[in-house]
């Protein structure tokens, strides 16, 4: 046996052990794909397990998530830090291994994965961010930025719309240092692949603008490694189809049997016998050196390309200093983005947001980022920066098309390739699609600056389908992603600072109608989530809480109900950011002997949650008709005289 088949070998038996050692995990794709992902690591993969984090290293997601136990046992075989004892331990609360890819986790994960088809978008938004540098930093005899994206793929992701609408995307950008390396077995959970899809794979990418390159056997290492060599040289986006059988080697070969399964204790032995494999758990050190050749190699180009980088910064110095200081934020100003966005106070805050995104970008080169195709209506745009293009790789503006689903993946992507910072933006009532990759970039803490426009029912005649009644709590209820409705620019700006120094995503709710000038609005309150923007006593009867749009209504109701009660007014950008504030603060805001109210044009009882208990949601329970927007809104009861109605009924209830 050489020691090719040999390595392989113990891939899938390291593999195999380490899923039935769990009781749980997927075998199929283990062994199915075992000679596509080996002969990558081994021949193509440009990587240094002493430092994963290196610039000029290849990227690499396994969008096919569930393949987790036979990617840990690849970074273990190559040398990162990933043991024989981390292996026993996958699945293991806490450990890192745990049961699909985790970033920060585990070394060498460039990505969370596991939902299908979110991979995909997230290499080509890395692809993208590749061609950016390439473009604003290389230079004749300096390619200091040179390397390709690979993308682990199966039958079910690329059955995924997100999938589709990211390869759409690459193939009209020609990314041709995107290859998406796919698993195609024909299987899926529920059984033969022809049930549901009887589509030609290869006609549908080329269609797409895509190289398609096809392995008739995936499990031959030899036809792998050709295979991926071809697709490097492509001026295209390559597709490499390869055929394999899942779960090859076991009773259950080809079948849907194999693919969530783990191998009995009886099974595994047999399945290792096949194999000439004796040991539990082990390596070889001629199969241990075999792939250490392949880890020295890396070390040793990144030595060469370090070497490259001082040469550059010698010829190049200007272009050097630039990439050093290209991912810096500390250096952004947000004092001076409040001060010069102050003067288009008084209009919408997609207006404001247009002034204050473009304030950004000339203090950050990284930042980029589009639209679903909505860019004259969300004004999410940078001025005179060019849009990004096959053509035009410094554009600084990307046309997703309509494509929310992608558009958000690829943002995350962009925001994993070196800490870019990325916008994406679309209609509020329209984020619904792109809720499984905000959720996924909160739970990475990506720093991406979502900006929905359109924020509520005074969108008007566009009517129902239009009207964000639940997008907003369905923003507020993803674990980790922060929602600021600013009622004005110092509220806007403070979202801004709140995502990049925090690290965190965040969803900007943003009126399309003007919204009146507020006195008393307070940056530094602002960044607490929420602040008394009217304080009428120390001890009020009521305080009216308010968001956006609506914080100026609170105001008005504030004059009315003065004539008969205390009443403080708060403004609360957001309830994520409050909520984490000391508890003596939040009572200072919101004190516990008097009736609150939050006012908001949605149906989300999060701020019930966040207020005393004697608290009260003043939103919308219905959709309404088409009309014009202030009508709506009337319709709806968001008037003066019917918001006093209901305080004073349920005051005099309590």
């Amino acid at each position: 046996m050489n020691i090719v088949q040999k390595s392989i070998n113990y891939l899938k038996a390291i593999s195999a052990e380490t899923i039935s050692n769990a009781k749980s995990g997927h075998t199929g794709v283990a062994l199915g794909a075992s000679s596509i992902l080996f002969a990558f690591f081994k021949d193509h993969y440009n990587f240094d397990a002493s430092d994963s984090d290196f610039l000029n290293r290849d990227r690499f997601v396994l969008s096919a998530g569930h393949a987790s136990a036979f990617y840990y046992t690849l970074l273990s075989m190559f040398g990162f830090d990933v043991s024989l004892q981390d292996l026993k331990n996958f699945r293991v609360y806490g450990s890192k291994t745990p049961g699909h890819p985790e970033y920060r986790m585990t070394d060498g994960v460039e990505v969370s994965t596991g939902p299908l088809g979110q991979g995909v978008a997230n290499a080509v938004g890395m692809a993208i961010a590749e061609s950016i540098m390439e473009e604003r930093f290389n230079t004749v005899g300096f390619n200091i930025i040179n390397h390709h994206t690979y993308c682990f793929v199966g039958d079910g992701d690329l059955m995924e719309g997100v999938a589709q609408e990211a390869c759409s995307l690459a193939g009209a950008l020609k990314l041709n240092k995107l290859i998406l390396l796919y698993d195609s077995n024909n299987v899926t959970i529920d059984g033969p692949l022809n049930l549901t899809n009887k589509e030609n794979v290869g006609k549908k990418f080329r269609a797409m603008g895509w190289n398609v390159v096809k392995v008739a056997n995936g499990n031959s290492y030899n036809s792998c490694t050709r295979a991926i060599a071809r697709a490097k040289k492509s001026g295209k986006p390559t597709i490499v189809i390869f055929k394999t059988t899942i779960g090859i080697g076991t009773d259950k070969e080809g079948t849907s049997a194999v693919h969530g399964a783990h191998l009995t204790p009886a099974e595994l032995q047999a399945f290792k016998e096949k194999l000439k494999v004796k040991e539990s758990f082990y390596i070889p050190s001629d199969v241990r050196e075999f792939c250490m050749a392949t880890t020295r190699r890396g070390k040793l180009n990144h030595e060469k390309w370090n070497q490259m980088l001082a040469m550059y910064s010698s010829t190049h110095p200007e272009l050097y200093k630039s990439l050093m200081a290209f991912f810096d934020k500390r250096k952004i100003n947000f004092e001076r983005i409040v001060k010069n966005v102050a003067k288009y106070d008084g209009q919408s805050t997609r207006k404001i947001n247009h002034y204050a995104l473009n304030e950004l970008a000339y203090q950050c080169p990284q930042l980029i980022g589009g639209t679903a195709d909505v860019a004259p209506s969300t004004q999410a745009y940078i001025d005179n920066a060019g849009n990004y293009s096959y053509g035009y790789k410094r554009g600084k503006n990307i046309h997703f098309g309509v494509r929310e689903h992608a558009m958000a993946g690829v943002a995350n992507g962009i925001s994993l390739y070196e800490d870019f910072i990325t916008f994406d933006s679309t209609f509020l009532s329209f984020s619904n699609y792109m809720l499984p990759a905000i959720r996924m970039r909160a739970m990475m803490r990506l720093p991406i600056l979502s900006f929905f426009t359109h924020d509520s029912l005074k969108v008007g005649q566009d009517g129902p389908s239009h009207q964000p009644i639940e997008q907003i709590g369905q923003l507020r209820s993803i674990i980790g992603n922060v929602v600021y409705r600013p009622c004005d620019y110092k509220e806007l700006v403070a979202g801004y600072e709140i995502c990049i120094k925090n690290s965190t995503p965040v969803s900007f709710i943003l009126s399309r109608q003007d919204l009146p000038h507020i006195e008393k609005t307070f940056y530094d309150g602002a960044l607490m989530g929420g602040y008394i923007l009217e304080e009428n006593s120390q001890k009020p009867d009521i305080v009216l809480v308010a968001s956006g749009s609506e914080v100026n209504l609170a105001l008005l109701a504030q004059k009315e109900l003065l004539k008969k009660h205390s009443v403080n007014v708060v403004s609360m950008p957001s309830l994520e950011i409050f909520e984490k504030q000391p508890a003596n603060y939040k009572a200072k805001i919101l004190p516990k002997d008097a009736v609150c109210f939050y006012i908001e044009m949605s149906n989300d009882a999060k701020a019930l949650k966040v207020m005393p208990k004697n608290s009260y949601l003043y939103g919308v329970e219905k959709y309404e008709h088409s009309g014009d927007g202030e009508t709506v809104a009337e319709k709806a009861g968001f008037t003066v005289k019917a918001l006093v109605k209901f305080v004073e009924s349920k005051f005099n209830a309590k």
